[in-house]
């Protein structure tokens, strides 16, 4: 397989009705790893917005299980994006179970919105800076369709109908609601300290500065972190721009090693039972 045989596959399907495949394909085998620290990237960004922070430190989930935290919302996005996604039914099982979760909370429709937006629009700048190839217009309308499917199956209204006014949306709602808290500080840094943990611990401040390298002024001065130093700033860049041609240089990933997620928390593998807080399971009992 040549190195753009895939993209030409992807433009063969239809985005309004194959955009559940495309998304897949694109994020299983074209950009698993730009995905992957994008939408970490956009899960960071939700944090400024103290209704979102403040929230989420309530919990105590991040401080107390962040890693646990992590590798639940990475797998239940997996859930309802593999294989056939939410047409399957351990997709709208992931779906259904997500939904739980989020019903415990009072949370505002814009809320949702804006992180439904953080995940259709981040990724997509993060691509078109850094990935090997920006996405295809196929890609980015077969994301937003994935995102616009998962919002209306969680019953939210006035979701944006493109990806413009997604952007649109998420750069009105940030540039409004960004404002320090000190939740949100809370938040951002047992999140810093989930990455750092990741790295063996002479790295850790490395790893710290990194996260704070991919970072811009309105959202460190929302969650009160400090600016990297300008030289790891343009380090990091380059080094990301670098990768990106290294990547298109090599060849295609194998269409027998998709992509899986990486849960730490689930060494041997998980059920969707184990996702999320254990009082999931006693309220989907007391519902069935």
């Amino acid at each position: 397989m040549a190195r753009y045989t895939r993209l030409r596959q992807l433009q063969a399907l239809d985005p309004e009705r194959d955009y559940q495949d495309i998304f897949r394909i694109s994020a299983e085998y074209e950009f698993p790893w730009d995905l992957q620290r994008s939408l970490e990237l956009a899960l960071f960004r939700t944090f400024a917005v103290p209704s979102i922070g403040e929230l989420l430190d309530h919990t105590g989930e991040f401080a107390g299980q962040g890693q646990k935290r992590y590798d639940d919302t990475v797998a239940l996005l997996y859930e309802m994006t593999q294989d056939g996604g939410l047409d399957a039914e351990r997709g709208r099982a992931a779906l259904r179970r997500m939904n739980r979760i989020h019903g415990r909370y009072s949370i505002s429709n814009d809320d949702f919105l804006y992180v439904l937006a953080t995940f259709v629009v981040v990724p997509v700048r993060w691509i078109a800076e850094y990935g090997w190839r920006p996405y295809s217009r196929h890609e980015v309308r077969a994301a937003t369709n994935t995102f616009r499917h998962i919002g209306r199956l969680m019953g939210l209204k006035e979701i944006p109908e493109t990806y413009e006014e997604f952007a649109d949306f998420l750069d009105r709602y940030e540039e409004k609601n960004y404002t320090y808290s000190d939740a949100n500080h809370r938040v951002a840094e047992a999140t810093i300290a989930i990455f750092e943990g990741w790295f063996p611990r002479f790295l850790r401040p490395l790893a710290r500065r990194g996260v704070l390298a991919m970072t811009d002024a309105p959202l460190r001065q929302a969650l009160g972190l400090p600016r990297a130093p300008r030289v790891l700033e343009i380090a990091a860049h380059r080094a990301l721009k670098l990768r990106a041609l290294a990547v298109r240089l090599m060849p295609p990933r194998p269409s027998s090693r998709p992509k899986k997620p990486y849960t730490r928390s689930y060494p041997g593998g998980y059920t969707l039972e184990d996702i999320g807080p254990a009082w999931v399971n006693d309220l989907g009992r007391r519902t069935a």
